[in-house]
């Protein structure tokens, strides 16, 4: 699949908007009847255009109610060290998204915990075992303004379409 048609945008729209939507619904929705639709969706999951599915949680109900943005400047560069994060983020289930950056920081880290105290230990006993690890700067998140999870689905005919 090397384009996504009307149908496929569709589709991807409504999906992340209710990846629970029966098949039969999403064929009604899309004026189709259920085989092709489900033919579709198959094609967006091989073809990586659908990456998986998931619940989304309510933190506090959790008792992960603290979030940080965290941003971490190495010392040095080089393959090893960035082996080492990569190996290191993904070990430690805190760390929610970890995004490779440009500027002045060389990762910014969304990192969940139960509390202030909490994260301290975080960052004293498991975020500093990064032998190039240079400064931390964190921030707590007071409140969420927006929190999407849907990318916008644009048409080919948008200007910003990319």
């Amino acid at each position: 699949m090397t384009h996504l048609d009307k149908i496929d945008r569709k589709i991807l729209r409504i999906l992340q908007k209710n990846a629970r939507i029966t098949n039969k619904e999403l064929a009604s929705q899309l004026g189709l009847s259920p085989p092709p639709t489900l033919e579709r969706v198959k094609k967006l999951e091989n073809s990586g255009y659908i990456v998986g599915y998931t619940a989304i949680l309510e933190p506090k109900k959790i008792d992960l109610g603290t979030l940080m943005m965290v941003s971490v400047r190495l010392h040095h560069h080089s393959k090893d060290t960035l082996d080492e994060v990569y190996r290191t983020v993904d070990e430690l289930d805190e760390i929610l998204e970890c995004y490779h950056v440009t500027g002045e920081d060389d990762f910014m880290l969304k990192v969940v915990c139960k509390d202030i105290y909490e994260y301290e230990t975080f960052v004293r006993e498991k975020l500093v075992r990064l032998n190039s690890m240079g400064k931390i700067k964190s921030s707590v998140v007071l409140s969420t303004l927006k929190k999407a999870t849907e990318y916008p689905i644009r048409e080919p005919s948008d200007k910003n379409a990319g």
